[in-house]
């Protein structure tokens, strides 16, 4: 398979010096340790398939395990592409954890074999994460390889043989919404301990499947799924892990975050707590953010400290106030809080930060107006890892056809709109 990929050199010039606001360290951080992938996901933010030109060698990355750790890199989750298709991948889990930083791995699963657990185990991977999203029919659809969905299932039924600590994540899109609850009776019977649910962002090959996006006003459904599967998962013993672009601010924040020191969403932690890395040596604030607008350097030319300290695509969080909010985030009560949310999520939409209409609290305040946002694809992607195209964002009355049917959605936490 022929994948476009990122052939230029990212040269980038860091700040003279370093801020107060700088001295932040990341606590967990995000290694795409090879871009290479046997599947080809119409979901995948990456475009993985081909390994990057010039990834890191070992010698290369085991330096940078050394670097995580003096840098205060508590944990560390090895990723792809699928990690599992590095030769030495199993090499650098060896290296976080000797170096006490705790080492979980995100797979896809199509080729998770009883030996490749064996050696994650052996390797000192703390717990791994398989990606399923939905039932056998659609995920095998978004995954675009018939069997992946069984072969997910095996690679847990792999890790629970081996004793090796196991959880999901979910990707929530247009075409599972309504079988999400079905999996989660599934994938419970594997004894996961946790499970993470994020919604699908226009990135990647996600912007090339516009079917595969929710609309903003769909957070009335997804919100109150959400919550239900909060409750169930509690009464099976497994935690439920909101990713950082589900909320804001609705009735249901306390049940998703409860267990966060404020109890709700604090906004973006990129270049604050997270750090991400790319397969050849490119430094982010977040892994899942565009790479042209916020890679801050590469480790084969700065050190990673001097990276994270005085970068400016890994700055912008630390001194953020509300200044660069911009359309219905500019004027909402929680903007000093939130900032917009997710950085991701918002910025590949319209092609700068400030402004995300997946939020629940909004998609009410516009319900009580009659009223709803649709997003318009203006510009397609260009076909790069970390890619997105531009969209509009159309503010429009409720069609009335299903306007109640929305309010009652609202009301009652149960249903759908259409």
């Amino acid at each position: 398979m022929s994948l476009p990929v990122l052939s230029e050199r990212l040269r980038l010039p860091l700040a003279a010096g370093v801020r107060l606001s700088d001295r932040v360290r990341p606590t967990y951080a995000v290694w795409e340790i090879t871009l290479r992938c046997d599947l080809a996901c119409r979901h995948c933010g990456s475009r993985a398939g081909r390994a990057r030109p010039a990834e890191l060698t070992t010698t290369e990355a085991l330096d940078l395990v050394t670097q995580m750790a003096e840098l205060g890199v508590d944990e560390a989750t090895i990723i792809g592409g699928e990690a599992y298709l590095r030769d030495d991948w199993h090499v650098l889990a060896r290296a976080l954890s000797d170096a006490g930083i705790r080492c979980s791995m995100t797979t896809g699963g199509r080729n998770l074999t009883a030996e490749r657990v064996q050696q994650a185990k052996d390797a000192g991977i703390e717990t791994v994460s398989v990606s399923i999203d939905g039932l056998e029919r659609t995920h095998d659809h978004l995954r675009a390889f018939a069997g992946s969905h069984a072969a997910t299932l095996r690679a847990l039924d792999h890790l629970q043989a081996a004793g090796l600590p196991r959880s999901v994540n979910t990707q929530l899109c247009g075409v599972n919404l309504r079988e999400i609850e079905a999996l989660f009776e599934l994938i419970a019977a594997r004894e996961i301990h946790s499970w993470q649910v994020q919604i699908t962002v226009a990135m990647g090959r996600a912007a090339d499947h516009p079917e595969l996006l929710l609309q903003p006003w769909q957070m009335l459904e997804l919100m109150p799924l959400v919550a239900r599967l909060a409750r169930q998962t509690k009464a099976a013993g497994v935690r439920l892990w909101p990713a950082s672009n589900i909320g804001y601010f609705g009735p249901y924040e306390t049940l998703l975050r409860g267990d966060h020191p404020d109890c709700h969403q604090t906004g973006c932690e990129a270049g604050l707590r997270s750090l991400g890395i790319e397969a050849n040596g490119d430094i982010k604030g977040c892994p899942s953010l565009p790479t042209r607008e916020y890679v801050g350097g590469n480790i084969r030319e700065h050190s990673l400290r001097d990276i994270w300290e005085r970068a400016p695509g890994l700055r912008f969080n630390r001194d953020r106030g509300t200044e660069e909010l911009w359309g219905r985030c500019a004027g909402c009560y929680y903007a000093g809080v939130c900032r917009s949310g997710c950085t991701w999520t918002g910025h590949v939409l319209f092609g700068r930060r400030g402004n995300n209409p997946y939020c629940h609290h909004r998609a009410l305040e516009l319900l009580r107006e009659g009223r709803r946002e649709r997003l318009e694809l203006v510009t397609p992607a260009p076909g790069e890892p970390f890619d997105h195209g531009e969209y509009r964002l159309i503010e429009e009355p409720w069609p009335a056809a299903t306007l109640a049917r929305a309010q009652a959605v609202a009301d009652r936490g149960e249903g759908w709109i259409d």
